[in-house]
C-alpha cells in the first residue's frame, strides 16, 4: 500500500508560465491548516525568484474555494503564543501574494469564508463563479475576524465592509463584484474560461512593464498623495526606458502591433 500522504497544495504551470496553486485539502472544504499556510508560504518564496512565472491563480480542489482557518486544529492547541504564531504565519503568506512581481488570481467557487475570504481579497484579481458565497462569519463563533478586515477593508467600501465583519452574513457572487471584492462572475461551467480569458489578457503584457505597476500600485496606496505621486512619476521613468515600453511606443506611432520579446 502506498502511504506517501496527499499533498495539501497542488503547483502545476502551462508552457506560457502561468502556475495554478490549488489548495487541496477538499474534505476540509480547504481550511488554512498550518500545514497549508507553510505550503502556500514556500510556494509564493519560491515563485518570487522565478522570472519565467507570467501569472499565478490560486483556486480549491472539492466543492469549495477555502473556508479560512482550520478551527479544529485551532482549538487542539489554545495557547496565546500558538495562536499569536499562526496569524503572524498566515499573515506573512498573505503578503508574500501582495509582493510577487505577477498578477494572483484568485478562481473562487463554492464557498470563501474568513480567512478564505481574506485570502481571495488580498489576491490582485478575483474570479468568482456566479454561486459562490463570501463571508466574514467568525464573529458567529464569538471571534471578530480582525485579519481578514485589513485585507476586506481596503477591498470594499467600509460600511460594506464593516457590515459583513459585524453581522458574519453571506454575499453572494454578485454582491462581492458589486462591492469590489471580484472583478468577474461566470456560471459555474464557465469560471475556468473566464479566468483564462483574464490570464490570456495579461500574459499579452510585457513581464516587466506589470511588475513595476504591480509594486507601484500597493505601495502608493499605503503612502500620503504627494509621495505617492513621485513614487509613481519615478516608476513610469523607469518604466520608459526599458525596450519593451520602448518598443510599445514606437509600435503605436507606426500603428502596428508591439514586437514584444515576452
Amino acid at each position: 500500500m502506498d502511504a506517501t500522504p496527499t499533498p495539501c497544495l497542488l503547483q502545476t504551470r502551462d508552457a506560457r508560465g502561468v502556475v495554478t496553486l490549488t489548495l487541496n485539502r477538499p474534505a476540509a472544504f480547504n481550511a488554512l491548516s498550518q500545514g497549508l499556510i507553510e505550503a502556500l508560504e514556500q510556494a509564493l518564496e519560491g515563485l518570487a525568484e522565478d522570472e519565467q512565472v507570467r501569472a499565478v491563480v490560486i483556486a480549491g480542489a472539492g466543492k469549495a474555494f477555502c473556508a479560512g482557518h482550520d478551527l479544529k486544529e485551532m482549538r487542539a492547541e489554545p495557547s496565546s503564543s500558538y495562536y499569536q504564531q499562526l496569524f503572524d504565519r498566515c499573515g506573512a503568506m498573505m503578503l508574500r501574494i501582495q509582493r510577487l512581481p505577477v498578477p494572483v488570481i484568485a478562481r473562487v467557487h463554492g464557498l470563501a469564508t474568513a480567512a478564505g475570504c481574506q485570502l481571495v481579497a488580498m489576491c490582485d484579481l478575483a474570479v468568482a463563479a456566479s454561486d459562490a458565497r463570501f463571508a466574514v462569519s467568525g464573529v458567529n463563533v464569538g471571534l471578530f475576524c480582525a485579519t481578514p478586515s485589513v485585507t476586506l477593508s481596503r477591498n470594499l467600501g467600509r460600511k460594506a465592509a464593516f457590515e459583513m465583519l459585524v453581522t458574519g452574513e453571506f454575499i453572494s457572487a454578485q454582491q462581492a463584484r458589486d462591492e469590489g471584492l471580484v472583478n468577474r462572475v461566470a456560471p459555474p461551467e464557465a469560471l475556468d474560461a473566464e479566468v483564462e480569458s483574464l490570464v490570456a489578457s495579461i500574459v499579452a503584457k510585457p513581464r516587466i512593464a506589470l511588475a513595476l505597476g504591480k509594486g507601484l500600485f500597493y505601495r502608493q496606496l499605503e503612502t500620503g498623495i504627494e509621495a505617492a505621486l513621485a513614487d509613481a512619476s519615478q516608476t513610469m521613468a523607469c518604466n520608459m526606458m526599458d525596450e519593451s515600453a520602448l518598443e510599445g511606443v514606437q509600435a503605436f506611432i507606426e500603428k502596428r502591433p508591439p514586437a514584444w520579446k515576452t
